[in-house]
């Protein structure tokens, strides 16, 4: 469920970058949005599910069926509206979700004269253990160093 640019239009806005501090002050604040998406993927999943299931019940469906059916998509819209407004929450502080089901966000910040991103993790008690250059390969995981962290109490 990753988000296309499409759903945060931004009136041609810079994007608002952190220091390895104030990330880590955000932490609570972070995780708490982080684990609302990861709940509302898991819901959407869920409710997905149940309307392939009902769709795929054999024969013409009958009125409990039907009612059934509008009942979860429904509920699967909801979950989805819930979803984008947590995610939205969370693109105010110009923080994109990665992967919502892992918990995994990314957090904007200049390393070298490049865009790079902390790798913000729901279920890593360090939470900012990794980090990648915005031209890196998605998957890519860099270890954080005293280098990403910049100096003691800077907010650049």
């Amino acid at each position: 469920m990753k988000r296309d640019g499409k759903t945060a239009k931004r009136n041609k806005q810079e994007l608002q970058v952190w220091t390895y501090d104030l990330a880590r002050a955000a932490v609570p604040y972070i995780t708490s949005i982080v684990r609302s998406l990861r709940e509302h993927a898991i819901e959407i999943s869920s409710w997905q599910q149940e309307v392939k299931r009902i769709a795929d019940l054999p024969g013409r469906p009958d009125r409990k069926a039907m009612i059934a059916q509008q009942e979860a998509e429904r509920e699967l819209r909801r979950a989805e509206a819930r979803f984008e407004e947590a995610a939205g929450d969370l693109e105010q502080l110009d923080i994109f979700c990665l992967d919502p089901v892992r918990g995994q966000a990314l957090v904007p910040f200049v390393h070298d004269g490049e865009l790079a991103w902390y790798i913000f993790d729901l279920f890593d008690g360090n939470h900012f253990r990794f980090w990648r250059y915005q031209s890196d390969p998605e998957e890519t995981r860099r270890p954080i160093t005293t280098v990403q962290q910049g100096p003691v109490g800077s907010s650049q």
